[in-house]
């Protein structure tokens, strides 16, 4: 059976449903979305996750759908393809809608999408590439979730080619940015940091999260800006995002930095997965 899926107000079933071939967000990538994980039914963070959407949606153009509205949709979906009673990946998407064949926009309002699967489980550590093109911290879409992923697939495939599982990106100025999908911890000479938001990485939910974790563990963190090579020589690191929570890094470029998650990482996300079984909007 084909999964359901909501579109504009309604349930359909993926194998039927229909997008317009003029849809903005098939033709020039003028999309949004934001990417969840539900525990048993509910979208973890959801309020976090539409505040971002509307962020994005703002800076593309785009109008939205309310909260209550999406969140409903996003409960419908999750219950009528049996993900109530698992660990599930739920997806919001919205687009520009039917439009010219080009950058200019349409009139005939914007297509939104949810829908959902069962969520993968990730490797205890993961390998990670450095690539060569950079991210621009000074372009128009730096903060914004944005399904013109194109630059995402390219960097991701290069990591996988090497046999890495996630690809790192630095700005313009040779500083750790963030992955095609994650944000990046790291400890160096003893100070743990991340990328600070000027750099042009996303504002990541799950990276917000694990900064305010800190404060509740006592772990000083520090958002600096530091050279991407400074990743290579770090005494541990780690990936967040929605789908991998708080993950351990092994290897960058080849280079082993644990074989093992490092201290910060195993404490962090500990208190990030007892977060998450205990408070699911926080």
């Amino acid at each position: 059976m084909k999964p359901l899926v909501w579109m504009n107000g309604s349930l359909q079933p993926s194998g039927e449903m229909r997008i317009s071939p003029f849809d903005h967000g098939f033709t020039v990538g003028n999309g949004v979305f934001e990417t969840m994980i539900s525990y048993e039914g509910y979208p973890f963070a959801f309020t976090r996750h539409y505040e971002r959407l509307e962020r994005s949606a703002a800076v593309m153009g785009l109008s939205l759908r309310p909260q209550n509205e999406l969140l409903e949709a996003s409960l419908q979906v999750l219950d009528v393809n049996d993900l109530t009673g698992s660990r599930a990946r739920l997806r919001i998407t919205v687009t520009g809608g039917p439009s010219p064949l080009g950058s200019e926009r349409g009139n005939s309002g914007e297509t939104t999408l949810v829908a959902a699967s069962p969520a993968l489980e990730w490797s205890d550590m993961e390998d990670v590439i450095v690539v060569s093109h950079s991210r621009n911290e000074n372009g128009a879409l730096v903060g914004v979730k944005s399904t013109s992923y194109g630059e995402n697939v390219v960097a991701l495939e290069e990591a996988r080619s090497l046999g890495a599982g996630e690809a790192i990106f630095p700005n313009t100025r040779g500083e750790l940015c963030e992955g095609t999908g994650s944000n990046v911890f790291l400890v160096s000479e003893g100070v743990f940091l991340t990328p600070p938001l000027s750099g042009g990485c996303l504002a990541g939910v799950t990276r917000a999260l694990v900064i305010e974790l800190c404060g509740r563990e006592g772990i000083e963190v520090r958002e600096k800006a530091v050279p991407v090579t400074l990743l290579e020589r770090a005494e541990e690191a780690f990936l967040t995002s929605t789908t991998r929570g708080v993950h351990a890094i092994r290897e960058v470029n080849g280079k082993i930095l644990g074989r093992e998650p490092g201290q910060i990482t195993r404490r962090l996300r500990r208190a990030f997965r007892a977060l998450a079984e205990t408070e699911i909007d926080p």
